[in-house]
């Protein structure tokens, strides 16, 4: 005879823990989140002063700080290396979390908090995207240990609702946290865990919201891209963003194997040498090729004729040395700012269109090309800036970068670097 719990499932006390464990993690990791962020914008604002009132400063300072980082990571924080998306996409692979405590701890998530801030107070390019997604799943896999769930489905459940909440909140962007969750690091969602996950990414992206306010540019202005010869810059903008962004993977993925199969180059020296090469892009940039990026991106799309023809060129530099650096960095947000740029210098060489829209295509873009994630990229564009109405020229600008990144790096950037994380004893650092 069935028990009045299979007739009421609502009323059954594990089930209600299950949500409430899911709730609460979701709410700390919005909080973290937002910890992060708060840190990172005054270790980014201390780092600019520092550069004004000592221009030598981040030539002197730079590279000793960024290699101290660099052991630090290697030495007390192995796991805590770069953005942290390949270390959670391996520990859902893993599957039980009591498995992929070396990538998923308490341990990394104070690396990835202070770290992160410690390389913006450096003048790296750091972004912000990665070791959220990184500190959600390690916060959400420690309550799955605390709560002691032992089904798997759930354990995996909740590693992919920490990192997709963290992606969410990180971008005041529930809907692309959701899409990011099932294009990403999921793939597919289980139905058993579908709910939970849903609505972790929502209770995460609400507590960002609420603190940090609305990310959103282009607030209450009509954006329309006008009919005739104006839609030849999708194509175009779609195959340049996207061949730059696919390079750039790339660059990322082989560049990495080359330097972990020279002898003569430890990580430190590569830490060193990397770190001169930022300097020298922040001393020629001003600095903007430091921090997060999130403010060149504003300035993208509300006075873009301020911006630097270079700065996407060189900050796609300082990116690239930051990732060899090996610190905990991310770079989904420096993305945002590259394609931004690249969109506007675009619409200077062939303006068949507004510079504001030819902007947001060049971020969609690029962000479809660099990551192989289309859907993702026009939805995390579009929520952001609140433009719908540009819908459907940015998926076709996102799915034709994307044809034409595969091109060029067929492997997708994140599932190249995941591979390392699954053979054993490879979590550490070459």
């Amino acid at each position: 005879m069935p028990t009045s719990k299979n007739k009421h499932p609502f009323l059954s006390l594990a089930i209600w823990k299950t949500h409430v464990v899911f709730w609460i993690g979701a709410i700390v990791v919005g909080l973290a989140t937002v910890s992060l962020t708060i840190g990172s914008e005054h270790a980014s604002q201390l780092f600019k002063l520092l550069l004004q009132e000592y221009p030598l400063y981040s030539f002197i300072l730079t590279p000793i700080l960024l290699t101290f980082l660099a052991w630090l990571t290697l030495s007390f924080f192995k796991g805590s290396e770069k953005s942290g998306v390949p270390q959670v996409k391996a520990a859902l692979q893993l599957g039980n979390t009591n498995n992929t405590e070396h990538l998923l701890s308490i341990r990394i998530i104070v690396g990835k908090l202070l770290l992160s801030m410690g390389g913006i107070l450096s003048g790296a390019s750091v972004g912000l995207g990665g070791p959220s997604i990184h500190i959600g799943a390690s916060l959400m896999a420690f309550f799955g240990r605390f709560a002691k769930f032992p089904p798997h489905y759930l354990e995996r459940g909740l590693i992919l609702a920490g990192s997709s909440a963290g992606f969410a909140a990180i971008f005041s962007a529930p809907l692309a946290g959701i899409v990011f969750a099932i294009e990403e690091m999921g793939r597919s969602l289980e139905e058993k865990t579908s709910g939970l996950i849903l609505t972790a990414v929502i209770f995460a992206g609400a507590t960002a919201l609420i603190i940090l306010g609305q990310y959103v540019f282009f607030a209450d202005r009509l954006m329309k891209l006008p009919w005739g010869k104006a839609w030849f810059i999708i194509p175009i903008c779609g195959v340049f963003t996207g061949a730059i962004g696919g390079l750039t993977s790339f660059i990322l993925l082989k560049g990495s194997q080359f330097l972990a199969n020279q002898p003569f180059l430890s990580p430190l020296k590569i830490a060193f040498l990397c770190g001169i090469i930022i300097a020298v892009l922040n001393f020629l940039s001003d600095g903007s090729t430091a921090g997060t990026g999130y403010q060149e991106t504003k300035d993208y799309l509300l006075h873009p004729e301020i911006m630097s023809g270079t700065y996407p060129f060189m900050r796609i530099l300082a990116t690239i040395a930051t990732f060899f650096i090996g610190i905990p960095a991310g770079v989904f947000v420096p993305s945002l700012s590259i394609g931004a740029g690249l969109g506007a210098d675009l619409a200077a060489w062939v303006p068949l269109a507004p510079v504001s829209i030819v902007i947001l295509l060049g971020m969609t873009g690029y962000f479809a090309g660099m990551f192989q994630l289309p859907l993702t990229s026009f939805v995390i564009i579009m929520e952001m800036t609140n433009t719908h109405q540009l819908l459907l020229p940015m998926m076709a600008t996102a799915f034709i970068a994307n044809g034409t990144a595969k091109l060029i790096c067929s492997q997708p950037l994140y599932s190249g670097l995941t591979h390392r994380y699954l053979k054993p004893n490879t979590h550490v650092q070459k």
